[in-house]
This record gives structure tokens, sequence and C-alpha cells, in this order.
């Protein structure tokens, strides 16, 4: 089985979970694309960065807005590889970096991610999080756990918000 961020289940509202993740080291690139070619235009580097180094694959792929039509698209790197440990990318577009712990509040959805199906979520996201008062900041991140081959209804997704406070 693929190998998963780490995470620790705080409280579950509804269909919301409050999760605080561990501390863990990403690979991103910056693609200037809509959502769905971002998608896939970013992916290509990540792994072939991944697997030209012999870097295991995990999950999620993270996918998060940072302007109008530019996206960072990211990889996990495995449990306990800091940054220390990785090459240095010939691809200078590929940053690697450290994300401290967070906590986030994470809506869970089965399906294709499509343009559409992320804006329902993402508004079923904030709603969820106005409703309970959470204090959110960010962008909402993206989260697709399963391949491309995988038919649509047995793939899990999540969208992701930061939370402040908890």
């Amino acid at each position: 089985m693929t190998e998963q961020q780490k995470y620790t289940l705080v409280k579950k509202l509804e269909n919301l979970e409050i999760r605080k993740y561990q501390k863990c080291t990403m690979a991103t690139v910056e693609i200037n694309a809509d959502y769905e070619a971002a998608g896939s235009i970013g992916f290509r580097p990540l792994v072939t960065y991944i697997s030209q180094n012999n870097i295991a694959m995990t999950a999620p792929v993270l996918q998060q807005k940072t302007k109008s039509d530019t996206w960072l698209v990211s990889f996990v790197m495995p449990e306990g590889m800091q940054l220390s440990d990785l090459p240095v990318s010939p691809n200078l577009n590929i940053k690697l970096h450290e994300v401290e712990e967070y906590v986030a509040a994470v809506l869970i959805f089965k399906g294709i991610t499509s343009k559409q199906k992320i804006r329902e979520k993402e508004s079923e996201l904030k709603e969820l999080v106005n409703k309970y008062k959470l204090n959110s900041f960010g962008e909402i991140l993206v989260a697709r756990f399963d391949p491309p081959w995988k038919p649509g209804f047995l793939r899990h997704n999540e969208v992701i918000i930061h939370l402040h406070n908890f």
C-alpha cells in the first residue's frame, strides 16, 4: 500500500475532520495553467524526480492555487526523509522544502476531481468551517490519493484548509 502523509485525527464534526499533520518534506513545482492542466503538467517533473532518485511514491498529490491560473503541485516525501536526505533536482522548477506540523479542516469525497467538483467541495468545506466557527487561513489544498486509471467512483480525494488556534 502507498504510504500516506501522517496525521492524527483531532475531532470529527459531521463530514468534517480536524487533523494535526506531522512535519514533512515536500517537492513542489509551480505551474501556470488552469486547474486540470496544472495537475497533469505538475505531476510529470515530480514523478521523474522521485523515480530517478529511487524515492517511493506517497499519497496524496497536493494541488493548491496561488493566484489566477497558477498552481502549486506537491509530492510529500516518505516519512523520515528530511531536506538534507534529498538530492538537489537538476530541474530548477522543483523546490524541496519542509512543512512544519499544522492543523487543518478536511472534507473527504469520492469521484473525479473536475474543476466543478472541486468548486462544490471547496464551498462545502467553507460552509462547515464557518458553521463551526473555525479560524481558517490560506488557500484550499486539493488532495488526490489515487492513480488516474482507478475508476472515478472509487477515488479518494480531499479538500483541506489550514486552521489557526485549534
